[in-house]
């Protein structure tokens, strides 16, 4: 079956290895070497924060809409699907960066840790801006295109400057605290999530993945609450659910393989176990999401 949905991967040539990218909202409309419509539904394998300056619409992340308008930030973890909405010309700057990225910053000083707390439902990609902090945004992101395009760029410069952004945002977003983990609840978590990431279609026991990092299920329960605000098996449901949501998004897979895909006993307990996170049969979430906006 065709994929619908493409995995874009971060541009390390295009960066000169420097792991982060400022693109102007402009270059979108015109460049042709794009291989893919960001206007469909795309996943990214890096980290996003877009400022949008001027004009509205609506931007989609993992099936929710966001409508934007001057002064809007929108969040985009890796692994997210999103797709844009150009139909108003809206202007701003799309700042890419990856884990490479993160984790040299995080090398030189301290910074918010970017979780996945879009597993919580609580938690929105959307964050508007007063007039003040817009100035402030583009200011330093005016100051990081600056020295990106210096003829000898310092790293650390960069790096100084994509701090003081984040964290300005993050003050900003009362929603996103997990900045009480500690390195080692840091390195727990993370190797608990890429676990996940890794068998979540087979393994759904919060057990397992507390054996499998050499920790209790206590202390992984409040490793994730203070990481997300959600329990190990929150998230493992949340995870497991926001990826069948992109499965019926790809191919209009039936229910019978998507329970044999997810290791159900068989369709009936899919569908329950779908409807029951969703309020949806998975039928239902396949025409919601056949509208054209997201298909043509």
């Amino acid at each position: 079956m065709p994929q619908v949905i493409p995995n874009i991967g971060f541009n390390h040539e295009k960066t000169a290895q420097a792991e982060l990218e400022l693109v102007p909202l402009s270059r979108l409309y015109s460049e042709s070497n794009i291989n893919h419509d960001p206007q469909l539904p795309h996943r990214v394998s890096f980290f996003l924060i877009l400022f949008i300056e001027h004009g509205s619409g609506t931007h989609m992340v993992d099936f929710e809409d966001y409508s934007f308008s001057q002064g809007s930030v929108l969040f985009i973890q890796r692994e997210q699907v999103h797709a844009f909405d150009f139909s108003n010309k809206p202007q701003g700057t799309a700042v890419l960066f990856t884990q490479a990225f993160l984790d040299s910053v995080h090398a030189n000083m301290k910074l918010p840790n970017y979780t996945p707390t879009h597993l919580n439902k609580a938690h929105s990609a959307l964050l508007s801006l007063d007039e003040s902090h817009q100035e402030r945004t583009q200011s330093i992101i005016q100051q990081i295109m600056t020295e990106l395009n210096q003829p000898e760029s310092d790293p650390l410069i960069v790096m100084y400057l994509f701090s003081a952004l984040a964290l300005i945002l993050h003050r900003l977003r009362p929603e996103v605290k997990q900045d009480a983990l500690s390195l080692q609840q840091n390195i727990k978590f993370a190797r608990y999530f890429e676990l996940l990431q890794n068998n979540y279609l087979r393994v759904r026991d919060a057990n397992w993945y507390a054996n499998q990092i050499n920790t209790t299920y206590k202390t992984l329960n409040q490793v994730c609450k203070v990481a997300t605000g959600l329990t190990a098996k929150q998230i493992i449901d949340s995870f497991t659910v926001l990826e069948m949501k992109r499965q019926l998004v790809v191919t209009n897979i039936t229910s019978q393989k998507m329970a044999l895909d997810f290791g159900f006993e068989d369709a009936s307990n899919f569908v329950k176990y779908f409807k029951n996170h969703t309020q949806m049969t998975p039928s239902e979430f396949q025409k919601k999401y056949s509208k054209p906006s997201l298909s043509e």
